[in-house]
């Protein structure tokens, strides 16, 4: 599978998702970046949408959560691979969007998100000799 995704600028994506509350990957998400993730951690993951309203009742703390656990696991498929560098995991994106929340704490942590999913995209393609 080529992905055709990469060079997302997750700070431009955190902040519009920010300033939306969470709608902008509502929207996002199906558009092909859910798939790509799957494939990239080779397992189907819950979607977003359902993340998002579990989050609503729990004042999005399980939304929190669950973009923190799919981190981590992109952070090891990234260390599989591999790949050098700063990678996401689920203490970076958990601290970043509850502690850093007032500093731009969602953008940095949606940045190295994005960040360490295109360098495993990137290095896949490579891998498959599609880049």
């Amino acid at each position: 599978m080529k992905y055709r995704h990469t060079n997302r600028n997750g700070f431009l994506i955190g902040f519009i998702d920010f300033f939306t509350a969470g709608i902008f990957l509502l929207i996002y998400m199906p558009m092909g970046l859910q798939d790509e993730i799957d494939s990239v951690l080779k397992r189907r993951t819950q979607r977003y949408y359902i993340a998002y309203l579990l989050g609503i009742p729990t004042l999005f703390m399980y939304t929190l959560v669950w973009m923190a656990r799919i981190a981590d696991e992109l952070k090891n498929r990234a260390d599989e691979l591999g790949i050098p560098g700063r990678h996401t995991s689920f203490r970076h994106m958990f601290c970043w969007n509850v502690f850093g929340l007032l500093f731009f704490g969602p953008m940095i942590a949606t940045k190295r998100f994005f960040d360490t999913l295109n360098k495993v995209e990137a290095e896949m393609n490579r891998r498959n000799g599609d880049g």
